[in-house]
């Protein structure tokens, strides 16, 4: 923290000195709000780093639960495709709100009781998962048939066509998808502030709520997650460009 002061203080000086600097402001954009804010960067910064952490784990089992999800739905058996289904309408038809609400405040009447990390991890990765579920599966669709039946002449049984055969090729494909759905899971991290979550967003929220600068503190906030969203938009982008040439050609 002495650094990020020792850094804004000089900037107040520098301010000062060109007659830009004024604390009687009570614009909401007001210059010394955003050095008040840039002085309590270093909770900013803690509050992304437990971003980031939920965000990694909830992509895990997101990817997890969306690998298996869309094997499943991609299956010959009908009870199978209808669990897979179940699964995917659920999450995917009802709020991410509703979802991180009953794990905070329906689990603990059945007798579990999580934390609120453990809740964004499973929330935000099961809820993602159901997207991430039909990533794969119209991955998987896109292959062209006859690698199902040259895998299946060779005696390969359905899990090892999915695993040597099928799924190497359909990763390529859903890479500019995925890139998307990693974006939008690191942003719906921020429904942790309904349940008093130390993510970014939390973390923003009582800063403003308890020095009144909202505006600073959402911008800056808006910022961090520009910073880690943007290049994965841009290389979903990119490679989707890529492939449309590849085709094309």
């Amino acid at each position: 923290m002495n650094e990020s002061v020792g850094f804004v203080e000089k900037l107040r000086e520098f301010f000062i000195h060109l007659g830009l600097y004024d604390e009687n402001s009570v614009s909401p954009f007001a210059l010394w709000k955003f050095l008040d804010t840039l002085e309590h960067s270093d909770e900013f910064l803690q509050g992304f780093l437990y971003t980031l952490e939920v965000s990694a784990l909830a992509l895990a089992i997101a990817i997890i639960f969306g690998t298996i999800g869309g094997i499943m739905a991609t299956s010959k058996s009908k009870i199978i495709k209808a669990y897979t289904r179940i699964y995917v309408e659920i999450f995917q038809n009802t709020p991410l709100v509703i979802q991180i609400f009953f794990l905070y405040f329906g689990l603990p009447h059945l007798g579990i009781n999580l934390d609120v990390f453990t809740i964004g991890v499973l929330g935000v990765g099961a809820y993602h998962g159901a997207y991430v579920s039909e990533v794969v599966r119209g991955g998987i669709l896109a292959v062209d048939r006859g690698q199902f039946e040259a895998s299946a002449s060779q005696g390969f049984t359905y899990i090892q066509q999915m695993r040597y055969i099928i799924i190497p090729q359909t990763i390529k494909n859903i890479l500019p998808p995925m890139s998307n759905q990693v974006a939008n899971l690191i942003k719906n991290t921020s429904v942790l502030l309904i349940v008093a979550g130390t993510e970014l967003m939390s973390v923003a929220d009582s800063y403003a709520s308890d020095f009144g600068n909202y505006a600073p503190a959402y911008i800056f906030v808006a910022i961090l997650y520009f910073i880690i969203c943007y290049p994965l938009a841009y290389f979903a982008k990119a490679y989707e460009d890529k492939l449309k040439l590849a085709t094309t050609r």
